[in-house]
């Protein structure tokens, strides 16, 4: 069986497999991890920061960090520093480099093999829509997922939701996977913040004390910013 799937425009798969089966016959990939890791380089370079996606729990972390002249994110809850926390990001300062290991979003940033990648959420679904069909037609869209205790992939309500809101601003024929990521989002869209508080991620971030995080990942198109990963780094590109 094909998963190339060259007879659509838009395509959605999951994590890395998905990115692995339909990159090569994609001119863009979008990277969709909506509560944490795409909604944090969204608010960061949002701020003026740039971000530098790494492998998660991998100990040379911090010397790759001190190599830039960057700042390491610290884990989530830190009471200094920034993290994954979305939160902890609103008030980074321009020009702070940032290294930003993540289990989902960041893991699969480094899996595309070259082609144009860009991080999208709910908070600017409509930007990176427009910014990537601009430099090609045919996108690949790709929900990151969860994880889990096994480290098999959990599908994420949440990213089936931010990966539906760029799907439904794109152009061209939609794959039935692609389609159906749409009408999850179309249906979701009038309760975003109902859904994204009731679904297991989202509740799970409410138990530990992140409920503002929930919050900002809701907010609709709510920024212009499009991060495109450029030499190892997501970097505002300046579409709007």
């Amino acid at each position: 069986m094909s998963f190339t799937r060259i007879d659509f425009d838009v395509c959605c798969e999951w994590g890395k497999e998905g990115i692995e089966k339909l990159s090569p016959s994609c001119d863009t990939v979008v990277i969709v991890d909506v509560l944490s890791f795409s909604t944090c380089v969204e608010i960061a370079l949002s701020k003026g920061a740039v971000v530098y996606p790494y492998q998660f729990k991998d100990e040379s972390a911090k010397s790759y960090a001190q190599s830039l002249a960057a700042e390491l994110a610290v884990p989530r809850g830190s009471t200094a520093g920034f993290s994954l926390s979305p939160r902890s990001l609103m008030a980074i300062p321009e020009n702070t480099k940032l290294v930003l290991p993540s289990p989902n979003g960041s893991t699969l940033a480094l899996s595309t093999n070259g082609v144009p990648t860009f991080a999208g959420c709910l908070r600017n679904a409509r930007a990176v829509a427009q910014a990537v069909q601009s430099i090609g037609k045919r996108v690949c869209v790709i929900p990151a997922g969860e994880q889990w205790s096994d480290g098999t992939l959990r599908v994420a309500a949440e990213d089936l939701i931010g990966a539906g809101a760029i799907v439904h601003y794109l152009n061209g024929r939609k794959s039935p996977e692609a389609e159906l990521a749409a009408a999850c989002f179309e249906r979701a869209q009038s309760s975003l913040l109902e859904f994204l508080y009731n679904c297991t991620s989202g509740k799970e971030l409410i138990d530990r004390g992140f409920e503002s995080d929930v919050s900002l990942a809701c907010q609709l198109n709510e920024s212009a910013c499009v991060p495109v990963l450029k030499d190892g780094a997501f970097v505002e590109i300046g579409f709007t």
